[in-house]
This record gives C-alpha cells, structure tokens and sequence, in this order.
C-alpha cells in the first residue's frame, strides 16, 4: 500500500541502503552496498558514516566490512514487542474479505488441528456453517492441507492419524480422505505456495489457503477464502488465487519473512 505525503528524500535514500544491509544478510563490502543501493560509493560512504554515529550501522575493523549495528536490533525488539500479529491478520483479512467480497477465516493450529480464530462473512452469503472455535479435518479442506505441507511432519502426522481412525465421528468441518490423498496433495502445495479445493467439503463451494510466515521461517496461521464456485476460481491462471496469494507473501513480510533467504538456507542444509 503506497503512502501519500511529501517524505524527506535523504532519508529514503539512505533507506536504500539499510535495505541492501538486510539484503546482504551479511558483513558487505562498501562498493557492494553502493552497488546493491544504486548510488556512488563516495554518497554511500557519507550516509554509512552517520548510520555508524546512531549505532543503526557497525564496521568490522578487521575487513572494513559493514553491517547492522546494536541500535538496528533494539528497533527491530521494540518491532516485536509492539506488534500483535494476530491483530494485524484481523484488520487485513477484514479488508481482503470487504475487496473480494468473499467470505475470509483466519486459523491457527490448536490441540485439535486447524482451528478458526475469526470468520468474515462474504457480501453474498456462503452457506457454510462457520465459526471461531471450529476445526477443520487435515486430510479434507485447503486449510487442513495447507498445515500439512507447512508444519512439521511430527505435530501433524499424529492428528491426521487420529482424524483418519474417527472416520468422520468428531465434529471437524470436512470429511476425512487418506494418508496418500494428503501426501500427493502436500506436494503440490509446497510447490504452489497456497493450497485449493474445489467442491469440498461443500458441494458448489471452492476454497484458496495461503500460509503465513514469521521471520523465522515458522508458520504462524492460514489465511483462507472461500466463495461459490461461480464467483471465486481455483485453476492455477486464477487472478483471485494470485490475489490471495500476494495477500499472504504481504502479510508473511510484514512480519519480517524472508523467501528468498529461507529458500538459501534449506539449500545448505542439503
């Protein structure tokens, strides 16, 4: 969302760079953070060298490197001290639900498996028997799903197994399919990013999952929306799902999520 209002441009500029130091994720080289910043190194220097003053920025003595300094991690504490991000998740689904005109939930993983924290209604109305407090089956909706490919194997594995024993017994939205059902599906959605479902568990009713991250890579909550098929489509050219999509990668950077550094990481790892 772009802000009106005249800012200071020195300011901006020098964000420019604080951006590239968060980029780097790194100790960078001057001509590197100039480059990466898009401005001469001799005006790079200058803005460094007041950064330095204020703490925000650090120099390695040794390699002449920069970095961020103690005072930009005391910024970033008060950040997370401050920020509720179940709050914010309550003020942009209510937003999305209010563009889309679409009915939006907001769920969390509980000691029974998805479980709704906050229902918005749709425009048109959606005969879905909703509520905060509801769960939703693993193996039968796109939110359960979106757990499955998002969270441990170890957390989910354990309900999905419960869930499949009950058979539909317990009162969770969404039928119960099977293990390999869910295990194809995971797969697609870890290479997707978001989960869909057509028809179920709701004849007539489709549905788009988003997931979002906090800036340890953590799955926090799904962010689902759900409408009549004749309003909201699901196939892969779908501007809806790409919108819903962009929602939660925006919701996932607000709370300080890094895709690209995440996807650095598990490639080490390997």
């Amino acid at each position: 969302m772009g802000l009106e209002g005249r800012g200071v441009q020195s300011i901006e500029v020098g964000g420019r760079l604080l951006a590239a130091l968060v980029e780097a994720a790194q100790p960078t080289m001057l001509r590197d953070l100039a480059s990466r910043a898009k401005m001469a190194p001799a005006q790079a220097h200058a803005y460094l060298v007041s950064f330095r003053k204020l703490g925000i920025v650090d120099q390695d003595p040794a390699s002449g490197r920069y970095l961020l300094g103690p005072y930009a991690l005391q910024l970033g504490l008060a950040r997370m001290r401050s920020f509720d991000p179940l709050r914010m998740a309550a003020v942009a689904t209510t937003e999305l639900a209010a563009e889309m005109g679409l009915m939006t939930t907001v769920s969390v993983w509980g000691t029974h498996g998805p479980t709704i924290i906050q229902v918005q209604e749709a425009a048109q109305p959606v005969h879905v028997n909703l509520r905060a407090g509801a769960v939703f089956t693993i193996t039968g909706t796109a939110t359960g799903h979106l757990f499955a490919a998002f969270l441990p194997d170890a957390i989910v594995r354990p309900l999905v197994r419960a869930e499949l024993k009950a058979g539909g017994a317990e009162r969770q939205i969404g039928l119960p399919t099977s293990m390999p059902a869910l295990e194809l599906t995971v797969a697609d959605i870890r290479r997707l990013g978001y989960a869909t479902t057509q028809g179920i568990p709701v004849p007539g009713v489709n549905a788009v999952s988003v997931p979002v991250f906090d800036y340890t890579g953590q799955l926090q909550f799904a962010v689902t929306v759900i409408g009549h098929a004749g309003v909201l489509a699901v196939d892969p050219d779908s501007a809806q799902v790409a919108q819903v999509d962009r929602f939660g990668r925006r919701l996932s950077a607000e709370l300080g999520f890094d895709p690209d550094r995440e996807a650095g990481a598990t490639a080490r790892a390997k």
